[in-house]
C-alpha cells in the first residue's frame, strides 16, 4: 500500500501538470476564468482521489528525466513519418502496402506497453489497434512502416525508459 506522503505527491503534482495546462491552452488571465480553472484542476483532482487513481502503483511517476529525451526523439519520428506519409499520399500511383501484424513489447508493465502502443498510434502511418498480454496488434500503411516497427527500436527506447 502507498504511503500518504507518496498520495499527497502525486496529488499535488497532477495539480501542478492540471494547473499549468489550464493557464498554457486556455490564454486567459481574466479573474472568472482563473477561477473556474482553480476550481475545475481541485474537482479532478479530487474525482481522481475518490476513484483511487493515486492508491494503484501502475500511475507511480517513474519515469524521470529521460522521458523528455524519449519526447524529442519521438517527435522527431513523428515528423519524418508525416513527411513520408505526406509524400505517399501526393503520390499519382499511391505506393502503399497495408499490413497488419504483431510486436511483442520488451516491456512488462503496462504503462510501459501503453506508451508504446500510444507512440505507435502517435507516428503517422502507423497505428496499434490492440494491447493484450504484452503484444501488441499494428496496422501499417507500407512495409517500411513495419519494418522500422519490427526491427524494435521503439520498443527498446520504451523500455530503456525504466532501467535504472
Amino acid at each position: 500500500m502507498n504511503s500518504r506522503h507518496s498520495i499527497t505527491a502525486r496529488m499535488l503534482l497532477l495539480l501542478v501538470l492540471l494547473i499549468i495546462g489550464w493557464l498554457l491552452w486556455s490564454g486567459l488571465f481574466k479573474p472568472l476564468l482563473l477561477g473556474l480553472g482553480a476550481f475545475s484542476c481541485l474537482l479532478t483532482v479530487y474525482l481522481a482521489r475518490r476513484m483511487g487513481y493515486f492508491d494503484n502503483e501502475v500511475f507511480a511517476w517513474r519515469f524521470g528525466p529521460r522521458l523528455f529525451s524519449y519526447w524529442g526523439w519521438l517527435a522527431k519520428e513523428i515528423a519524418r513519418s508525416s513527411y513520408e506519409v505526406a509524400r505517399i499520399v501526393l503520390n499519382p500511383r499511391l505506393p502503399i502496402s497495408p499490413q497488419v501484424f504483431e510486436i511483442k513489447a520488451t516491456a512488462l508493465h503496462p504503462v510501459d506497453q501503453t506508451m508504446l502502443a500510444n507512440s505507435i498510434t502517435l507516428t503517422p502511418g502507423t497505428l496499434a489497434l490492440d494491447v493484450h498480454n504484452g503484444v501488441i496488434l499494428v496496422h501499417s500503411l507500407t512495409k517500411s512502416g513495419a519494418d522500422e516497427l519490427l526491427a524494435g527500436e521503439m520498443d527498446r527506447r520504451v523500455a530503456a525508459l525504466r532501467e535504472d
